[in-house]
Order: structure tokens, then C-alpha cells, then sequence
């Protein structure tokens, strides 16, 4: 296969750090995206509604251990899973945020809290979507301060544990069977994760509404009203928030590489609309100051990718540090910022409808740019560790 999947946004061409196998599981993924999630995007961002007739196919790519990457009982590499959020992204972060959620967060939560034997059992059917989940962390009044501040409770009584608590902006959670929640022991005081059913009594969901940004991702409010896990769904190795720390610095370079997805999606909407458009008789692309603004644009991704296929392939050899995915998120979320306001401004009034795209991306990188860790919070993780100074408020 000579067609490269990212000639348009990637001048330096880090693609070609990917296999052939993995770039054509790519382009199954890519016309999936083209030709049926595309069409339905600026409908349901606008109703604020998630297309749940995507589901389905998605699920049907069998992303997350493909055939062709797994002969012979192989892992696909990071790498490759890093440029399937990055193609995700492009199209959609709403697309991309869903995806991540049950890949990257909830499998996370499972294969680095659980039990080897836990694992085994639920692993697969996570890969194959037979069991869908979602990381139930953030709490309405701690997100940045909730490594000390988390106050969701869970008391021990012989083989059951009981939940009391909430949980907000737990994404799309009410369309998965199982919720990841992290909860402090009343008996010990430290933090420990557990697999809630969502139809369990005392479960209460409600969608967040009135939001301007990620509006296809059903955020969820959750309340944990007396709520019974047996110990068979207590995530045996997730005993601290150390063990919720070590989830989080694997998946924090997701919401970078979905930050430079973004801007790979807004730069090409922004792309093809400038040299469609004419003022003054010629293309809007053919202006000086419209060229400065899409060369700064493909440097940002540029700039982005280099750091990012870096830190998977450091990731590839069992390199995982706080600072590094930190540095990722908040330093690439910046950049992503920018290159969605200039996408927009390039297209003129037209960029504020969600027909050229770039307004979409405008919108939801918004909610990027906080969610994850915030871009001070992810400063002072990288700040800690260039100094050795923690700058953190206790």
C-alpha cells in the first residue's frame, strides 16, 4: 500500500513509523468514518445527541485487538493504538472520546487495577465490547483535588462492599454496563476501584445538559445511593490512589494524541474550504495572511506528532512517567487551541456553522483542553519533576 492515510497533515511523515498490517487496519477504520459517521456528525452534534447507529460498526472493526496484529497471541503496539485515537480525532472528538473511553480508560482501569485471574475473565470481553464500561473518577466537587479530596465512600461488610457517593461528567455512561468507580474505605482511608453494574439498585444516572462543547458524548451525573459489589468486583491490585495514579499516566497521551486529531481534522476542513472559497476573484487560500495562518496551523500538528510518536514508542519499551504523558496533554491541548481558532477564523463567518467542520472542533476543544488534567494541574506534575519541588496546595 503506497497511499498514505495522513499526506495532508503530516509533512514529515511519522506515518511511516506504522506497519503496513496497522495502516490497513487504519484505512478500514478511515472509510468507516468517511462514508457513515461523517455524513451524521453535524446533526447530532447540534441536537446534542450521541449517533448510536455507529456503534455497531464501530465495534464491528475490532480495533482494539485486530486479527491482523495479534496472530500468534502479539499485543498491538502503542504506537498503533496511539494513531487510532489520532484517526478518530481527525474525524470527530465526540467519535474519539466514546472510543477512548471503553480502549483506553475502562480497559485501563481493568487490566492495571485488576487481578491477573480478573484480567483473564474480563479483558477479552472488553476488547470485544460484550462488556462496556466507563472510568468513573471526577466527583462534582473534586476533579483537579481528587487524589485527596475524593469522597465517595465504600464500607466493607464480610464478602459485599457498600457505595455512597457521585460522580459527574462520567462520559457516556448511559450506554455502558459497568461503571469503574474509585471510592475511599471507610476502614483504612485509602481509595479502591470497583465494577458497579449501572442497572444496580441505588444507581442513579442523569444526563448533563446545556453544554457547548463534546455535546454528542452523554456526560453523565451519577449518584451511588447504597450501592452493593460483591468482592468478586473489587479491582484487586487498585488498594491506593497510587494505583488510580498509574492509570492515569497511561492514559493521559490519549487525550494528547485526540488533541492533535483535532487539529488534524480542523486543518483540513480548514484546508479545503479556503481553496474552495473565492473573494476578490481568487481562492481565500491564495491570501498572504490566510497562509501564514494554515502554515502555523500544519506546524502546531507537526510539532505535536513529533512529540507524541516519541513518547509512544518510549511508552512501547515499558517507559511510563507522570511527567511525560503530563507534558503531552497540556503541552499539545495548548497548540490544539490555537490551531482550532485560527482554523476557524481562516474560514470566515461561514467557520461558526457546523458545515465546514472547523466550528465542531472549535467547540469541542474546549472541553479537551480541560479534561484529563487541566493544562496547570499537568504543568505542575511536569513542574514537580524538573525541580523536584511539588508546587501542589495542600
Amino acid at each position: 500500500m503506497t497511499e498514505r492515510l495522513y499526506a495532508a497533515c503530516d509533512p514529515y511523515d511519522h506515518e511511516s513509523l506504522l506497519t503496513d498490517a496497522e495502516r490497513e487496519v487504519l484505512w478500514g477504520l478511515r472509510r468507516v468514518l468517511d462514508e457513515q459517521a461523517h455524513p451524521l456528525l453535524a446533526e447530532h452534534w447540534d441536537r446534542a445527541e450521541f449517533p448510536t447507529a455507529l456503534m455497531a460498526p464501530l465495534h464491528e472493526l475490532d480495533l482494539m485487538a485486530p486479527p491482523a496484529l495479534t496472530a500468534d497471541g502479539a499485543e498491538p503496539r502503542g504506537l498503533y493504538h496511539a494513531f487510532r485515537v489520532f484517526e478518530l480525532a481527525r474525524t470527530d472528538a465526540s467519535l474519539a472520546t466514546y472510543y477512548t473511553g471503553q480502549a483506553g480508560l475502562f480497559r485501563t482501569a481493568v487490566r492495571e487495577g485488576g487481578t491477573a485471574e480478573q484480567v483473564a475473565r474480563w479483558d477479552p470481553e472488553i476488547t470485544s465490547w460484550r462488556m462496556r464500561g466507563v472510568f468513573a473518577l471526577t466527583e462534582p466537587d473534586h476533579g483537579s483535588d481528587v487524589a485527596g479530596g475524593l469522597a465517595t465512600t465504600a464500607t466493607r461488610t464480610g464478602d459485599t462492599w457498600v457505595l455512597d457517593g457521585a460522580k459527574r461528567w462520567i462520559g457516556t455512561a448511559t450506554f455502558s454496563e459497568y461503571l469503574a468507580v474509585f471510592a475511599r474505605d471507610t476502614a483504612d482511608g485509602q481509595v479502591k476501584g470497583f465494577l458497579v453494574r449501572t442497572d444496580a439498585p441505588g444507581v442513579q444516572m442523569d444526563v448533563i445538559p446545556n453544554k457547548a462543547a463534546l455535546r454528542m458524548v452523554q456526560n453523565a451525573h451519577i449518584t451511588l445511593t447504597g450501592v452493593e459489589v460483591t468482592e468478586e468486583y473489587r479491582l484487586g491490585n487498585c488498594t491506593s490512589f497510587r494505583d488510580v495514579s498509574r492509570m492515569l499516566r497511561r492514559m493521559r497521551s490519549d487525550v494528547a494524541w485526540i488533541a492533535a486529531g483535532v487539529q488534524a481534522g480542523a486543518y483540513e476542513a480548514a484546508l479545503r474550504y479556503t481553496t474552495e472559497r473565492t473573494q476578490f476573484g481568487r481562492p481565500v487560500a491564495g491570501f498572504q495572511l490566510v497562509q501564514e495562518k494554515l502554515a502555523r496551523i500544519l506546524g502546531n500538528i507537526t510539532g505535536c506528532l513529533g512529540l507524541l510518536t516519541r513518547l509512544s514508542v518510549q511508552q512501547d519499551t515499558g517507559v511510563y512517567r507522570d511527567e511525560d504523558s503530563a507534558l503531552a496533554k497540556s503541552w499539545c491541548a495548548a497548540r490544539m487551541r490555537e490551531s482550532v481558532a485560527l482554523a476557524r477564523e481562516v474560514c470566515g463567518g461561514n467557520g461558526i456553522t457546523l458545515d465546514t467542520d472547523v466550528a465542531r472542533f472549535f467547540a469541542d476543544a474546549e472541553a479537551i483542553y480541560s479534561y484529563e488534567g487541566t493544562h496547570e494541574i499537568n504543568s505542575l506534575i511536569v513542574g514537580r519533576a524538573i525541580t523536584g519541588l511539588s508546587a501542589f496546595t495542600h
